[in-house]
């Protein structure tokens, strides 16, 4: 406990230091957000804000996680390296979208398609690390019912899916200043929470990894809050596709090396929405030839559109998010290794 304290103060005091110099050096590089098209007028205040700030939270949370696990390092069944691994590729596929947005100074990076390949060849490769793990294998834990879904070969192709949704989930929600940041931080803290423990309740090697992957999630929550003394609004620096790739890619790894995939909708219910939302206003627009359920998406644009100043809408969604949080922790307090 007293080490994920110091990782989450750590990362804290971490990225409030590096803040400043950080988006000087993204200005001089002229890494400036190019605004969609058709957002609410209100967002062109955003034109040329500083992007591509995930590279700080990302970088701090990489450093500390590893600074301050516990153990020897242990390459092909480290769970805590897997995660931060995993999270960084995805962070590198959002940069490549980032700089694609920038070369062209316009709100269109890489092709839906060329994202989606990579997110799931991604995918495809943690899946298949997890089934061979001798510590996660096949089987994932069911909340509320206290079982145990033995998935068998199902398992990957279910865990590609849950990843896809998970990391674009991320992305669409990163549209107001503060949202994704703040919806993650209370995310990391409650995963942390579960995987202490979890781990105290497996043997030496399970604990160990359990313990590390609870330190991966302290520190991005520290560093997050750091993050979050820049990204409220009105935001001096914006994530990116490039941070909110890192996150949603984090969040899934971690749920699901602790065979606790099912509680991402749960938890993470913002990114769900965000990405539902989504999705069936094309569904709808499609099949109706041009009508729509919300006047715009993702949801939270929704919300702005009918007036909600983006503070409200952003405090209304860490909130939400600290209630699902706590009926994640009850859906699994039936947990037999609890």
């Amino acid at each position: 406990m007293q080490r994920m304290v110091w990782a989450v103060l750590i990362a804290f005091a971490a990225v409030l230091a590096a803040g400043p110099w950080a988006i000087r050096e993204l200005r001089k590089l002229k890494f400036g957000q190019n605004v969609y098209e058709l957002a609410p007028e209100s967002h062109r205040q955003k034109q040329g804000t500083p992007t591509m700030g995930g590279l700080l939270f990302a970088l701090v949370t990489v450093v500390v996680a590893l600074a301050l696990r516990v153990g020897a390092f242990q390459p092909m069944s480290d769970m805590a390296l897997a995660a931060l691994l995993f999270a960084a590729l995805n962070l590198l596929l959002g940069f490549l979208d980032d700089m694609a947005k920038i070369r062209a100074k316009k709100n269109q990076g890489l092709s839906e398609r060329q994202k989606l390949i990579g997110q799931i060849v991604l995918a495809a490769a943690f899946s298949a690390y997890c089934y061979l793990h001798p510590e996660i294998g096949s089987a994932v834990y069911v909340p509320f019912l206290d079982v145990e879904w033995e998935m068998g070969w199902l398992y990957i192709p279910a865990m590609m899916f849950v990843i896809v949704c998970t990391t674009n989930g991320a992305n669409l929600l990163d549209g107001l200043d503060g949202l994704c940041a703040g919806v993650t931080t209370v995310m990391s803290a409650t995963f942390a929470i579960i995987a202490l423990l979890l781990a105290g309740t497996l043997t030496a090697s399970a604990q160990e990894n359990c313990l590390n992957l609870a330190l991966v999630c302290a520190a991005c929550c520290g560093a997050l809050l750091g993050y979050l003394r820049f990204n409220l609004h009105p935001a001096q620096v914006i994530m990116g596709d490039t941070g909110s790739m890192f996150l949603g890619g984090l969040m899934a790894a971690v749920a699901i090396m602790l065979r606790l995939p099912l509680l991402i909708p749960i938890a993470g219910g913002a990114y769900a929405v965000s990405l539902l939302s989504v999705f069936l206003q094309r569904i709808y627009f499609k099949a109706t030839h041009g009508k729509r359920i919300f006047k715009m998406s993702p949801l939270h644009h929704h919300f702005e559109l009918c007036g909600v100043p983006e503070t409200r809408i952003v405090s209304m969604y860490a909130i939400a998010t600290v209630v699902l949080c706590l009926i994640a922790l009850l859906g699994i307090a039936g947990h037999g290794s609890l």
